[in-house]
């Protein structure tokens, strides 16, 4: 079992650039394999779920050849996947699950999906209930509510569904769906979330419709040819380094090339309310359909927030568990609410970063859908398990550079499914 020693910072300094963006590059491989012609992707992120989602896609016929973080995609059309030979696997990845079901209930063929110990927890039925909607035939446990899941492949036909949650997973599995079915397919949000698989859409040239609060296309799509992509930087990632500079004293750290998706900066957002220097500047010229910018962050003293609005809360979600260290360092008591989906990530990241942060010394309290956290406190070093949750072990390493002493963090070789090289950035930017 990987474990990470992490000794106290006197601060965050210097010049770094985070791996591509895990959602764009998850993307980037499924509509690459359906286009005809070969997908350049550069900056592609090597990470363990984006290399599952590869392999998928090999195992199902596409040629793919990777040098570095460069991917030659070479796809032979919207109807050119085959049957596989073989399960497909997903690992830890539920982006790849979620995400691949669209697509795989809609092919000629069938198909079997599994992940590893973690993910065949996570709930499937999400995406299995709307699919069901459209015609597809899964099957597995507990009335197809996990992994390993049976697709038979069949005709879907278009509906209109209401997310009754915010997920662009569900809204993007069903818009995968939608380029194989038979008529329109209308997904309506009740609140706005990541928009990676409509940017993808527009950059592959795909038609689609945006309302207000809908996302519509009308299969079966027309084949559409292969483009080249540039991935930014994930500020999912950059998340980590941007709270490891506000609450480490004498920091100041500059990421550059990092992806500010509107859709994505809801942290940004937060951490400034709290009074974090954080100034963005935006590069003139866009990756594709994303915008891009370098980040300035400086030490910060925070002061306490309220977190409810359902606006705010999916532009964010896979930056809470960093969110609650700075909230730690933060004057005053900083409230969580509608969080609820943070329960059923990798691990149940609402009692996770409470059992560990408390742990620390932190005062934080979790609540059914979110935390109330008392600041600031000072935090000892200690040692800890990520409970095999990557965000958990990397936000907590965060903590642990203004902890009293080292801490130790076990069951970290998860910190691979999305960030390859954080280790190797935090030692770059503490000097240690």
């Amino acid at each position: 079992m990987k474990k990470l020693i992490i000794q106290p910072a006197s601060g965050i300094r210097g010049t770094i650039t985070v791996p591509g963006d895990k959602s764009i590059s998850h993307r980037s491989v499924m509509l690459g394999s359906l286009a005809y012609g070969t997908t350049v992707v550069e900056n592609f992120l090597t990470s363990a779920d984006c290399v599952s989602t590869m392999n998928i896609f090999k195992t199902m016929g596409v040629q793919i050849q990777q040098k570095g973080t460069r991917l030659m995609i070479h796809g032979r059309g919207v109807n050119s996947l085959q049957p596989p030979k073989k399960i497909l696997d997903a690992g830890n990845s539920g982006t790849t699950s979620r995400i691949i079901l669209g697509l795989l209930a809609g092919q000629p063929f069938t198909s079997r999906l599994t992940g590893d110990q973690y993910l065949r927890r996570r709930p499937m039925k999400r995406v299995v209930g709307p699919l069901t909607q459209m015609g597809a035939r899964i099957s597995g446990p507990d009335g197809a509510s996990f992994l390993p899941l049976k697709v038979d492949g069949r005709n879907l036909k278009g509906i209109t569904y209401r997310m009754p949650l915010a997920s662009a997973q569900v809204k993007s599995c069903l818009l995968l769906a939608g380029l194989f079915a038979e008529g329109t397919t209308t997904v309506i949000e009740p609140t706005p979330t990541r928009d990676h698989t409509e940017r993808m859409f527009s950059a592959f040239g795909i038609p689609y419709k945006e309302t207000r609060s809908a996302v519509i296309v009308k299969g079966p799509v027309k084949p559409f040819k292969a483009r080249r992509i540039k991935v930014p930087g994930d500020i999912s990632s950059a998340a980590f380094f941007i709270v490891a500079a506000l609450i480490t004293p004498n920091s100041k750290l500059l990421l550059e090339n990092v992806g500010i998706n509107p859709t994505r900066t809801g942290l940004l957002d937060a951490l400034r309310r709290m009074g974090g220097k954080i100034a963005v500047y935006p590069r003139k010229r866009r990756q594709g359909e994303e915008a891009v910018a370098d980040i300035l962050v400086e030490s910060s003293e925070l002061k306490a927030i309220k977190i409810n609005d359902e606006s705010i809360i999916p532009r964010m979600i896979d930056e809470f568990p960093i969110f609650a260290v700075a909230a730690t360092q933060a004057k005053g008591i900083t409230i969580v609410k509608n969080a609820s989906d943070l329960k059923v990530k990798e691990s149940d990241r609402i009692l996770m970063m409470a059992v560990t942060l408390k742990k620390m010394g932190a005062n934080i309290e979790p609540t059914a859908d979110g935390w109330i956290i008392k600041g600031p406190t000072p935090l000892k070093g200690c040692k800890v398990s990520s409970g095999g949750d990557h965000r958990i072990a990397m936000s907590i390493a965060v903590a642990a550079l203004i902890a009293e002493s080292a801490s130790t963090i076990l069951d970290t070789e998860n910190i691979n499914t999305s960030f390859p090289n954080f280790e190797k950035l935090l030692k770059q930017v503490t000097g240690k």
